[in-house]
């Protein structure tokens, strides 16, 4: 039997207490821009989408909306019918459900009071006019079954259903203000945007650019990353190529070698700052690890950070590599994150960066240098990309 609606669960978002209908609604603005052209219906605290033999291609598109937690392919039966309809449609997912045979339950929940069996009268009638269709490889185990069919009963119909997938989870992007996020070539920041997306923050993604010592095919793979992650953002997103080459040559030229990533990080931060504040973001996020670099160690970002007075949001501060990879295996930034290309903080990096900087040596530095000046013209020469990649199935 072929599945004609799709039920869409929205986890935490039912938690929201007076703001829940603000963050369902941009949910289910987020779904119809995944499922162009497809009928999302709100009724009774559920989501529904209506499918045309496109189970597969629906889900697929699903996965990348954040604030759905799981999917159930539905078959719906009227209200008033006969009840061998909806045994009917039960038998049909149990055997969908474990077509080798096994355990199962079926679970009954009625909305609608109205209906003239209770919830469990209707699962032991539903029951007993579908076990005796099936073999001896089916058995009910009403406490841990291998499957569970549930029937539920509302006032639109009655809706029979198995499989729960699950999806992305988090909250709908746009639910959780505006960041920029400082968006290199690596493994970690690729993470971090898409952990700022998935809980809601709607982000515009900033890279720094070192032509002609970082290569075009660096900068090709920073779009390669964008283009992944524009997927998770329902509208794509936005991409600040920043020329910073003459940034890190002054730096080379005027301030102690050790502190070259130290000094490039605060001005890159203030960059940052600057193009979040004509964005109207509210926070800036990177893709820093408590301790994995110099510049990542406590001290380090204590100097860096003071450079600015816009949040700083490090949603892996405390994450290991390896679960930074996993995740990225998982998003699918890992494979563009690995090409061998250089990014602007690898090719002036000196051979004993100072791991524990001191404030007060970039002060005393920053005293010979025109650094509003030399970003004024970083930015004059900086460009926006506008980045869109149709989730792919």
């Amino acid at each position: 039997m072929m599945y004609k609606l799709l039920l869409l669960r929205y986890g935490e978002l039912g938690l929201k207490g007076k703001n829940k209908g603000q963050f369902i609604s941009r949910l289910e603005d987020n779904i119809r821009r995944a499922l162009p052209g497809k009928e999302v219906l709100s009724t009774w605290g559920r989501l529904w989408v209506r499918l045309d033999d496109d189970l597969e291609e629906t889900v697929a598109k699903l996965r990348n909306v954040f604030g759905l937690y799981s999917v159930s392919p539905v078959i719906e039966c009227a209200r008033d019918g006969e009840l061998s309809a909806i045994a009917d449609a039960a038998e049909a997912v149990l055997r969908a459900s474990l077509p080798r045979g096994g355990t199962f339950k079926f679970e009954s929940r009625r909305s609608d009071k109205s209906f003239p069996l209770t919830s469990p009268e209707l699962s032991k009638t539903i029951g007993g006019m579908v076990l005796p269709r099936m073999g001896k490889e089916y058995t009910v185990d009403v406490r841990c079954p291998d499957a569970r069919v549930d029937i539920e009963v509302r006032r639109e119909g009655v809706y029979v259903y198995g499989e729960k997938i699950p999806m992305a989870g988090g909250l709908p992007v746009g639910t959780s203000g505006k960041g920029v996020v400082m968006l290199s070539g690596g493994i970690d920041s690729p993470v971090a945007a898409y952990l700022a997306m998935k809980r809601g923050v709607k982000v515009e993604m900033i890279h720094f650019h070192s032509f002609p010592y970082t290569s075009e095919r660096a900068k090709e793979k920073v779009v390669d990353l964008a283009e992944v992650l524009s997927k998770y953002a329902n509208a794509g997103v936005k991409l600040h190529v920043i020329h910073f080459t003459d940034i890190q040559m002054v730096i080379r030229e005027k301030c102690r070698e050790e502190y070259t990533i130290t000094m490039m990080r605060r001005f890159m931060y203030r960059i940052a700052q600057r193009v979040a504040e004509e964005r109207k973001a509210k926070v800036i996020f990177t893709g820093e690890s408590v301790g994995q670099v110099a510049s990542q160690t406590v001290e380090s970002m204590y100097a860096i950070n003071e450079a600015i007075s816009m949040p700083v949001l490090r949603p892996l501060c405390c994450f290991d590599k390896e679960e930074i990879v996993a995740v990225a295996q998982r998003i699918g930034t890992f494979d563009i994150s690995i090409r061998p290309y250089e990014d602007c903080c690898t090719i002036f990096l000196p051979e004993y960066p100072k791991i524990r900087p001191k404030l007060e040596d970039c002060l005393e530095m920053e005293k010979n240098l025109d650094v509003e000046g030399l970003i004024d013209e970083a930015l004059a020469k900086s460009y926006v990309l506008h980045i869109r990649k149709e989730t792919e199935v």
